[in-house]
Order: structure tokens, then sequence, then C-alpha cells
């Protein structure tokens, strides 16, 4: 043997390492294909529509009003003027205060921008809100009081 034949590495390619891995997958599929049912409903089998959202009504298209009207009736349900999924009423000042801050936020930063119609609307809001949380806050601290 020369010295260039023993100095190069003897590589052994290993074909039927192949053939084994995809033996053992094969197995593999099988053995989970047996302790579980399909992911899919056979090919032969229509795909069931999906299903349909659960209100059929169409969302109002985005306004001014709309915004308003939604940080408003989060801030009525924080004060428990509207009830929960429960069907009781929950009151989370922080959270009506919140909303109600937001909507003083939209009242200065568009001022002269709005609308006859959207500046009142918004003003008359952020009243009666304001009122009604002075209102809900006082039957708050007194019930609670009470419960003391």
């Amino acid at each position: 043997m020369s010295e260039e034949e023993t100095s190069k590495p003897k590589i052994i390619v290993d074909d039927d390492w192949k053939s084994r891995a995809q033996a053992e997958k094969e197995q593999l599929q099988k053995a989970t294909a047996a302790k579980q049912p399909p992911a899919e409903p056979p090919a032969s089998e229509p795909t069931p529509p999906p299903p349909e959202p659960a209100s059929h009504e169409p969302l109002p298209p985005a306004s001014f009003s709309v915004l308003v009207m939604s940080l408003a009736t989060q801030a009525l349900a924080s004060m428990g003027q509207i009830p929960g999924a429960d069907g009781k009423p929950v009151i989370e000042l922080d959270h009506a205060k919140h909303f109600i801050d937001t909507l003083g936020i939209l009242d200065e930063k568009t001022k002269g921008n709005l609308t006859p119609h959207e500046s009142e609307m918004l003003t008359r809001a952020l009243h009666e809100l304001r009122l009604l949380f002075v209102t809900v806050g006082k039957q708050d601290a007194a019930a609670k009081k009470e419960g003391k």
C-alpha cells in the first residue's frame, strides 16, 4: 500500500440505515394510529361547514358615535348598570373611572373637530356617566360600611 492510501480515512457507507429508519417510522405511525382516532375525517366524507358566529346581526360601521357608545357601555357595565355574564351586576369603580376618563380625553382632544351632534352626544354621555359614577360610588361606600 502506498502512503496516500493509508493516510486517508476509510469511509464506510451504510445504506441499510435508511430502510431501518423507514421501518421504525412506519411502526411508530401504526402504533400511534391504533391509540387515537384519525385527526381528519376520511376523504370520502364531506368536511362540515365552519360554525356560524353567535350573532347574526352585522356590526355597525365604525364611527365616532359607535366609539363613544362603546366606551359609555363599558363604563355603565363597570358601574353595575348592565348585568354580567352570570346575570348579577358587577361594580368595578376603578374600571368605570378609566372609561369615563378615556371619554374625557377624547372630548379634550377632539374639541373643534366634531359635528354639533357628535359634540352634544359626547358632552351628554360624559355628564350622565360622571353623575352616575358619584351616585354609585356613594351607594357602594354605604353598602361596604353597612357590611362591616
